[in-house]
């Protein structure tokens, strides 16, 4: 066979996935909840589809053969779970709870989506999250501007992104002061038919790919007082024309939907945290921190 029964040299007999020998000077574990949102939105806010998948991710700066023990406060929030190699699924299968000898470094101890089991309206309606924490609204036009002679044929774009304090999201007890959203960015597909745009925003920077086609908007962090807007024209190609006096263009091409990314810490939508993290086999006492992430995943925005 050409496949090796040793393992690789430097590591844990029974462990392949982590190196023997290895040592810190500052022993420290930390752990991050992220769920991300799937999402599609209508371009008037409503929510046309939505879906959590979490994950679990790492990072491991322990030294020796440290044996974690990690437990929630309600595993029958999660499902469908699948696992790194060094968790002992037999005994999250018996105990829903996460055992474990993690590999060093940065790693991804599980994946999960989130239960369905509860009976509120927003899981009856198939959506796994009710009310986003942001809104985007889009109002894109295409017509004949600058008068009937010499007009020309061309777009018009704007859009208003807020946030929204009320939402489904699960704060962490920790978490104080009001709602930020961080690292929020709108990508902006155009269709082929527009030749070049003209984008101007109130807040952050904008920047368009005439290659692409693509406009990305990098707004940076989002409170409940900001109301960042952007407005813009588009140039189509010259043989582009409009069907009669609608604002469909000839070639019948949709608006593609605006991609939206953003990040808010201390939060879930789950409602699933860590009580406990324990580690036996060595004798120091680590430092171990944990927190909640919720993020975008899909997260698409319709504009027709």
């Amino acid at each position: 066979s050409i496949l090796s029964e040793a393992l690789p040299t430097g590591t844990v007999s029974n462990m392949p996935w982590r190196k023997a020998g290895v040592t810190h000077p500052n022993n420290e574990i930390y752990i991050d909840i992220v769920e991300e949102i799937d999402a599609i939105l209508s371009s008037t806010g409503g929510i046309i589809s939505s879906d959590v998948s979490g994950s679990i991710q790492a990072q491991s700066n322990l030294s020796g053969v440290p044996d974690l023990l990690l437990t929630f406060n309600d595993a029958s929030l999660i499902d469908d779970c699948s696992f790194h190699p060094c968790v002992r699924y037999t005994r999250f299968d018996r105990d829903r709870v996460v055992s474990f000898v993690p590999p060093d470094g940065p790693f991804e101890l599980m994946r999960y989506r989130v239960s369905r089991n509860g009976g509120d309206q927003q899981q009856s309606n198939n959506l796994a999250v009710g009310n986003m924490p942001l809104q985007v609204i889009p109002r894109v036009s295409y017509g004949k501007f600058g008068g009937e002679r010499g007009g020309n044929v061309g777009g018009r774009i704007s859009l208003s992104v807020t946030a929204r304090s009320i939402s489904s999201l699960i704060y962490s007890s920790s978490r104080k002061g009001p709602l930020l959203i961080e690292d929020v960015t709108v990508v902006i597909p155009f269709p082929k038919f527009v030749r070049t745009v003209n984008l101007n925003v109130t807040t952050g920077q904008v920047i368009y790919d005439e290659a692409g086609k693509i406009a990305k908007w990098n707004i940076g962090q989002l409170d409940e007082k900001k109301r960042p807007q952007l407005n813009g024209t588009m140039v189509l190609e010259e043989d582009e024309e409009m069907i009669g006096s609608s604002s469909t263009p000839v070639s019948g091409e949709e608006q593609p939907p605006l991609l939206v990314n953003w990040k808010i810490l201390l939060s879930s939508v789950s409602g699933l945290n860590v009580s406990g993290l324990s580690v036996t086999g060595e004798h120091y006492k680590p430092y171990k921190g944990v927190r909640n992430i919720t993020k975008s995943g899909a997260f698409q925005i319709r504009c027709t």
